[in-house]
């Protein structure tokens, strides 16, 4: 099954309630040969997403911003991407980037969701499913972070990941925006500010 986006800038988002684990398998190997389509799975819900240009210019900016900040910093990583995350039976969860910081680990420590469809909370209780211990959600101009305690997730001012705790978040939103328009002045402006601390 290929599925084409009808409007390339926008997000298509596809929802099926009610559908079992097995139903959402074979949806995942009907879709093996689309790629660029991301599938989430919980509670009996099937999502289907179709990123559109403004979904990837923003998740690319955000990869690229982190990779220079890993850079500076000196700190190992391993991009994960958008790797199928998944518990057998439970959930699946496709995040736009995803990273293990340090070592590489069965779940990675941070996953990353650029939302324009829907908001982005509610898609926490798969990620808890997952065991991920820090979600990061890029909404409206504006970064939530989430961060796994033993009652659910937490919303959170700053990284609790030891090596991400002094990004400052308002300089990394500054120049994600300041992206839309000029990647390479994004990408030397927040060289700059880390730089300059």
């Amino acid at each position: 099954m290929t599925i084409a986006t009808a409007t390339p800038t926008t997000d298509q988002c596809i929802v099926l309630p009610g559908r079992t684990w097995k139903q959402f398998k074979l949806i995942q190997e009907g879709l093996d040969d689309s790629p660029g389509v991301r599938l989430f799975y919980f509670n009996g819900t099937i999502e289907i997403l179709m990123p559109g240009r403004d979904h990837e210019v923003f998740k690319s900016i955000i990869a690229l911003l982190l990779g220079i900040y890993f850079e500076e910093n000196g700190i190992e990583f391993e991009p994960t991407g958008s790797m199928t995350q998944e518990r057998e039976g439970t959930a699946s969860a496709q995040a736009d980037e995803s990273y293990c910081i340090g070592i590489s680990k069965p779940v990675p420590d941070l996953s990353i969701e650029v939302v324009f469809t829907s908001g982005g909370s509610n898609k926490l209780q798969r990620y808890q499913a997952l065991g991920v211990p820090e979600v990061w959600f890029w909404q409206d101009g504006v970064f939530t972070l989430y961060r796994l305690r033993e009652t659910g997730y937490e919303q959170i001012n700053h990284s609790e990941i030891p090596e991400l705790a002094a990004i400052d978040f308002q300089q990394l939103t500054r120049c994600v925006l300041m992206g839309e328009t000029s990647r390479l002045e994004a990408m030397r402006e927040f060289r700059r500010g880390i730089q300059g601390r």
